[in-house]
């Protein structure tokens, strides 16, 4: 297959486009609200039954997420193995892709009697989405050359970035002006958005699978192939076991992944609940986030050009530090709309930027990509579990979560450290060639 394929390119940028709508409408603004005012008991407090237990609806929230990845942290790397074995990427990136589209759209029924079924679909959209971007993610050493890698990531975030807010607005026009719609209730014009953003995600995901290449399906006689992709796991993990960079990277990609994708996902609650913020100020919150992350991811690339990645990641790991105590201490919606601006411009610039850079320290010529996105997938999964679980555990013990924010600050300085380690570790050459990025 040709590389550099400017159909295939962006083909591959508008996955990122159509799976986006889901971060931005289902964790991060509409869901979070919409969870925090249905999941209440009769007497409208925030401590709800679920399977036997009592717990608080945002701490709920909070287990739902970290389940979800879990589950796809202990599936993937079967899935993903045999995907690689039997050439079958695309065919798993559907079935993720139809999971959690379906998922979302079945939100529309979300309501006070049926939250032990919305919280399950939530946890199965979750898995879609999370599930499908191992496959997705393994496209790029395939698709484009390596000097391509960070304008191509960030491109794909960009686009990301751009398809969500797109959505976003449709629905917020629905629950600020209700009367271009038949004055549709509130609570209907949120459903309608979890509706929406399922048609959005299955609908544009098209055009990914259709100019995706081609899949030639390796035929092997009964259920062989499944044990050939356990042995295609084991074989990736003898590899990594020589290949110190790598690991040491992928040690340092969990720390500060965990606080990354902890303020991502959790943010909409903390603000309603610990802040208070109108709904509306919420959602502007996010949409500034979204919009100024665009900027962002494209700066990144660009300073990645400059300083080499790993450089320029540390920086926005000294941000992110910044960025964590600031938020302990932060009262008011000023100070929130500052924070969301500083947030926005570099979480769209980290994320691009730590997937091109794993996508460069694989080795060259390597057929078995989805194995080793397996990895970069896996230890992403199990540091939102972490920081999820532990966001919901101090929420659930304690009720007070700021704290959370004064840990976080030192798990971004841990992933700094061994970042750090990585460069002064590093051969002239070898460091050289990443400052070339």
């Amino acid at each position: 297959m040709r590389k550099n394929d400017p159909k295939v390119i962006n083909a591959w940028c508008m996955y990122d486009w159509a799976n986006s709508v889901y971060t931005l409408v289902i964790t991060s603004t509409i869901f979070p609200i919409y969870f925090s005012a249905t999941a209440r008991n009769p007497q409208g407090g925030d401590v709800i039954p679920f399977l036997g237990f009592e717990v608080k609806n945002s701490a709920l929230f909070s287990f739902s997420i970290s389940f979800a990845f879990l589950a796809v942290a202990c599936i993937n790397p079967l899935l993903t193995a045999i995907a690689d074995y039997s050439h079958r990427k695309k065919r798993f990136l559907r079935i993720f892709c139809y999971l959690g589209s379906v998922s979302c759209a079945l939100l529309y029924f979300f309501n006070a009697d049926t939250i032990t079924f919305s919280v399950f679909m939530f946890i199965l959209a979750t898995v879609g989405y999370s599930g499908s971007l191992v496959f997705y993610n393994a496209y790029l050493p395939e698709i484009a050359t390596e000097d391509r890698f960070d304008g191509i990531s960030a491109k794909g975030y960009a686009l990301g970035y751009i398809g969500s807010v797109l959505l976003l607005l449709f629905n917020l026009s629905m629950l600020m002006m209700p009367a271009w719609y038949g004055g549709v209730s509130e609570g209907m014009a949120a459903r309608i958005s979890f509706l929406t953003t399922g048609i959005w995600w299955a609908l544009f995901s098209q055009y990914s699978f259709r100019h995706l290449p081609r899949e030639t399906v390796r035929k092997e006689p009964g259920m062989g192939w499944i044990f050939k992709g356990y042995q295609e796991l084991r074989k990736v993990l003898g590899e990594l076991a020589y290949q110190g960079t790598l690991k040491r990277y992928l040690i340092a990609f969990f720390f500060y992944s965990l606080g990354v994708q902890t303020v991502m996902y959790v943010a909409a609650i903390f603000a309603d609940q610990e802040l208070h913020l109108p709904a509306d100020n919420l959602i502007i919150t996010i949409l500034i986030i979204q919009l100024v992350a665009i900027g962002g991811a494209y700066g990144f690339a660009a300073f990645s050009r400059r300083y080499g990645n790993l450089p320029t990641i540390m920086g926005a790991l000294v941000i992110w530090v910044g960025i964590s105590i600031w938020a302990y201490f932060v009262t008011t919606g000023n100070e929130v709309y500052a924070l969301a601006t500083l947030i926005g411009s570099v979480m769209g610039g980290i994320q691009a930027l730590s997937r091109s850079t794993y996508a460069k320290l694989i080795p060259e010529g390597t057929p078995d990509t989805a194995s080793y996105f397996n990895f970069y997938d896996v230890v992403e999964k199990l540091s939102i579990v972490s920081g999820t679980l532990m966001y919901g555990l101090v929420k659930q013990l304690t009720g007070d979560v700021r704290t959370s924010f004064l840990v976080l600050a030192g798990v971004f300085v841990i992933g700094l450290l061994f970042l750090s380690r990585i460069v002064r570790e590093k051969k002239q050459p070898l460091y050289a060639e990443m400052k070339e990025f």
